[in-house]
């Protein structure tokens, strides 16, 4: 699956902020260059949740940021 892009040639992602009982309780969209920035930029968005960082259907990463 290829990554989702806009006209300026960045791709566009979804970061989503899963809670304790596994559901989403965020979810904040991106753009971003690749997916190298998706997720620098998502750690922005941390909060103490695990979050998903998603381009369309495509998974991108996890970051476990519960403490």
């Amino acid at each position: 699956m290829r990554r989702r892009k806009v006209d300026s040639g960045m791709a566009e992602y979804r970061v989503y902020a899963i809670g304790g009982d596994g559901h989403i309780v965020k979810s904040t969209p991106l753009i971003c260059d690749d997916d190298s920035q998706a997720v620098q930029k998502a750690r922005e968005f941390c909060e103490g949740h695990t979050l998903e960082i998603w381009s369309g259907e495509r998974f991108v990463a996890r970051l476990n940021t519960e403490r």
